[in-house]
């Protein structure tokens, strides 16, 4: 077999051949500006419209409840920023391993808006304490809570339905990034009161540059660019046609396919798991990534049973045999800081050993588990 394997899907996944061909033919056929009022331009407004249906369909939501961005990091900013402008939010509530586009963004917000910032109680795997939450609510501060779906790093799932429904009873703002589940997971906004979910494609075989946010009918939010009227005024700028069919396109396939290919990926990643416990006897994983009911089925963090010294090394040695794994998130690689998630629950003991994020799509195979592995015992 080739050795190149991909286990990094968490930071981004292989576009689908269909998606591809779409964009490709969007791009040819397609090519007006969607503000234009020409038929090129109504030809390209009318494929937006549509994919919008299509994503709005798979969330059980309504079309005029989507709006378009470039992805989950401006999203994350479009809703957490106007909270605090325009909806009058004084304190946000959120945890500390919640992905930078949150983390960094709330952080400036405090900055700039002396908004008091809470952060959540975690236990040892990292889930949230929701008997803090409730506390927290308690108060009569104008709050938005602000909690990931599943987390990018360790799978955890938060019970959003849960935490959604206490929001509502808090009269709370909602808002979860959900880019790690869309497209992965069953996500009902008729059953579940969340204010804002965010998105983005290229984490379920769409392209990058695209993403979107779920606005609840009502919620008052306003621009944060400015310019023209696209996106019901809430986000200015030329739609990238292409890019939004692209991502329709994908949610479409994916959700057709969630079932079959959830159940494909669940046997790949007990395959791994058991693959990696035979090597390596003393191995550890991080958060709940092991624990099928609350942990993401696309992803494992694994702490290995080696020494310190070793640990710098071992993500080199999977480049170098064609292995694409992460310590964490993509947005952090390069940086030789220690990921902020496993310092939120790990001792410090095992923050000096190597810990590894695979992430698994239906593209993998169990000959690329074994060949991993193989990389992994002669390394160790």
């Amino acid at each position: 077999m080739a050795t190149q394997v991909y286990f990094d899907n968490a930071a981004t996944t292989p576009l689908r051949d269909e998606v591809v061909q779409c964009m490709a033919d969007v791009m040819k056929f397609h090519f007006g500006n969607a503000s234009s009022s020409h038929s090129y331009g109504r030809s390209s407004k009318a494929l937006i419209e549509q994919s919008r249906k299509t994503i709005a369909s798979c969330l059980n939501c309504s079309d005029s409840e989507i709006i378009f961005t470039s992805g989950g990091t401006e999203a994350n900013n479009l809703v957490l920023q106007s909270a605090v402008r325009d909806l009058g939010v004084t304190e946000i509530i959120t945890s500390g391993i919640e992905h930078h586009a949150v983390l960094r963004t709330v952080k400036a917000l405090e900055m700039a808006f002396g908004v008091k910032v809470s952060y959540l109680n975690l236990d040892k795997q990292g889930n949230v304490d929701i008997a803090h939450l409730e506390t927290l609510l308690q108060s009569p501060k104008k709050k938005l809570v602000s909690l990931m779906h599943i987390n990018n790093e360790i799978g955890n799932i938060l019970d959003i339905d849960r935490v959604a429904l206490l929001c509502k009873a808090h009269d709370t703002l909602f808002h979860s990034d959900a880019v790690q589940s869309v497209g992965h997971y069953s996500i009902d906004l008729q059953k579940t009161p969340v204010d804002f979910i965010v998105a983005s494609a290229h984490k379920f075989h769409g392209p990058k540059g695209a993403g979107f946010v779920f606005v609840r009918k009502n919620s008052g939010i306003k621009a944060s660019v400015h310019g023209g009227d696209q996106e019901r005024g809430l986000r200015a700028g030329t739609q990238a046609t292409h890019d939004i069919v692209g991502m329709g396109e994908a949610l479409k396939i994916a959700c057709a396919n969630m079932e079959s290919e959830r159940c494909y990926i669940e046997d790949l990643k007990q395959y791994f798991i058991n693959a990696l416990k035979d090597a390596f006897p003393g191995i550890a994983f991080n958060g709940a990534c092991t624990d099928p009911e609350n942990g993401a089925y696309t992803l494992l963090n694994v702490c290995f049973p080696m020494a310190p010294e070793k640990a710098s090394l071992l993500q080199f040695q999977l480049d170098l045999k064609g292995v694409a794994a992460s310590r964490g998130s993509a947005c952090q690689s390069g940086s030789n800081k220690t990921s902020h998630v496993l310092t939120e629950i790990l001792d410090a003991e095992f923050l000096k050993r190597p810990s590894v994020r695979f992430s698994l799509s239906r593209f993998n195979t169990k000959e690329e588990v074994d060949y991993v592995v193989e990389v992994l015992r002669a390394f160790a």
